[in-house]
């Protein structure tokens, strides 16, 4: 009689023991059993019963075994014969699911035999074309006639390379023709398979997606982002994308071409590193342009800075930078905004400068400027930043006549003339200005009026030995001087002035061309 048990270790061995049958329900002895392994986890038992124990001879064992041994073999074979179905099920459900997520996936599947020159293709293949499955002929030829002929040399070349073994695989995209005459975007990858001793191939599989919805959409992608390239181009200056890390790094993700112009850059030179153009940055300006976008970063404020550059064609100029900043969600900052020349801008705001503080004619500050100057010299005095500062009032004499004489033209000569020998003989920190018609005053920083009068006199003394000259003749030019000093306890820079106008009164009532100055007592 045989049993099996799941539970059994596998094992081979003789027992002993008593068991009941089935069949008679009668109390057996057995004295001896075989058992034999197999590869399922069960063991198969043979033995031999009967209603009073004996002995079994050796022939009876040997049978035992043999039997046991057949036994064991054919349910190996049909456990065998299970699994495999089950394997066949479990090969034939992958297949099902992979046809389906092909089909469903616009893919078809190709299979080259290179030496027959044939090629096998799906049913799903076929489909994408717009043919059925008896509609195409497997001639590699023939698939060579749908490629579009601006791409043929460019597919047969990927070919080739992967033939012989240029490329780990073969991938194209190519347009393609339909059945119905219209092309359509693949994408063909695929790998040979079989080679020949020799390295010849024989087997090459692959598969082929529609990509005609993907490459249509990459095509208005690229067409917008030419649009937006070719109108940011057009924008006068720089147009920018700048982003700053959390390590610390910097750098441009966009620059449009105007960066030609702002920086005598191209855009690659600044995508990966913005280092090229912080060298063009003035040194002067670089801490606080640098310091401009931390301020941003942190604050995520606005970004605005006026700054300088030194360009190696264009020379100095000026530049204006705004941008609004975004924080990323790796903590980066990023800057969208645009960079322009404003050197024009700076250039006018300067002559406005100049006009409004610079007196037209003599090139000396003007009165509005120079009682500013003024004012900040006696704020000096009255906080000890300097000893003393002395002023000077001084007047043209004669200049009425010259005008009467000489014309208006001459006198502005005149007033030139003069001006151009006082601004000679200053120290660059003393202050001189055009104050009223033929009117000058002069502050001298750190100096008393002895010092004040001496000045004077040198003044003086030269432009009696620079007569003008016009039109060949010599018109002597002579100059009265005032002498004050600005005192700390002056409630305002027109005491001090005042004190001067007196003293020049003085030098101008005793016979002009003379310097007087005003004692405090």
């Amino acid at each position: 009689m045989m049993y099996w048990s799941f539970l059994i270790p596998l094992q081979t061995g003789v027992f002993t023991g008593n068991c009941t049958t089935p069949a008679t329900g009668l109390c057996v002895f057995w004295r001896v059993a075989r058992s034999l392994p197999m590869r399922q986890s069960r063991l198969v038992f043979f033995c031999l019963l009967h209603d009073t124990p004996r002995d079994m001879t050796e022939e009876d064992q040997a049978f035992l075994r043999d039997l046991a041994r057949l036994a064991a073999g054919i349910i190996e074979r049909d456990g065998t014969q299970v699994r495999l179905e089950e394997d066949v099920d479990a090969l034939r459900e992958g297949e099902r699911r992979m046809t389906l997520a092909i089909a469903g996936s616009g893919t078809g599947i190709w299979d080259r035999d290179i030496k027959a020159g044939e090629i096998y293709y799906s049913a799903g293949w076929k489909a994408i074309l717009g043919y059925t499955d008896t509609e195409i002929s497997n001639r590699i030829e023939d698939s060579y006639t749908r490629i579009h002929p601006d791409d043929l040399d460019y597919v047969r070349a990927a070919i080739r390379a992967h033939f012989e073994q240029q490329t780990a695989s073969y991938e194209v995209e190519h347009r393609i023709r339909c059945k119905d005459g219209h092309y359509k975007w693949i994408s063909s990858r695929g790998r040979v398979v079989s080679r020949d001793a020799d390295g010849t191939p024989l087997r090459m599989i692959g598969t082929t997606t529609d990509v005609s919805a993907i490459r249509g959409l990459s095509e208005r992608l690229q067409q917008t982002v030419d649009l937006l390239t070719n109108l940011t181009n057009e924008v006068p200056g720089l147009v920018f994308q700048y982003q700053r890390t959390p390590r610390g790094e910097s750098f441009f993700s966009y620059a449009s071409a105007g960066i030609q112009d702002m920086y005598e850059l191209t855009p690659e030179q600044v995508v990966a590193d913005d280092s090229a153009v912080n060298r063009l940055v003035h040194p002067d300006d670089l801490p606080g342009y640098l310091m401009s976008f931390d301020v941003s970063a942190e604050s995520l404020a606005p970004w605005h800075f006026e700054y300088r550059v030194w360009l190696p064609r264009q020379g100095l100029r000026w530049r204006q930078g705004d941008a609004r900043p975004v924080r990323l969600s790796d903590g980066s900052t990023l800057w969208h905004g645009f960079i322009t020349d404003i050197t024009e801008r700076k250039r006018i705001e300067a002559e406005l400068q100049e006009f409004a503080t610079v007196d037209f004619l003599t090139q000396l500050p003007n009165r509005r400027h120079f009682m500013m100057q003024i004012e900040a010299e006696l704020t000096k005095v009255q906080r000890a930043l300097v000893r003393r500062s002395a002023v000077l009032m001084c007047d043209l004499d004669h200049f009425k006549l010259i005008n009467d004489q000489w014309g208006h033209s001459v006198g502005d000569q005149a007033l030139r003339h003069f001006a151009a020998i006082l601004r000679d003989q200053l120290n660059a920190w003393d202050l001189a200005g055009r104050v009223g018609g033929e009117e000058f005053a002069v502050v001298l920083s750190g100096k008393d009026i002895g010092q004040a009068a001496a000045f004077a006199q040198l003044l003086q003394q030269r432009i009696t030995g620079t007569p003008l000259l016009v039109g060949g003749q010599h018109i002597p030019l002579t100059v009265s001087v005032g002498v004050s000093v600005i005192m700390a306890s002056d409630a305002s820079a027109d005491a001090a002035l005042s004190r001067g106008d007196q003293a020049l009164y003085r030098a101008k009532k005793n016979g002009r061309n003379r310097i007087e100055c005003y004692e405090v007592v």
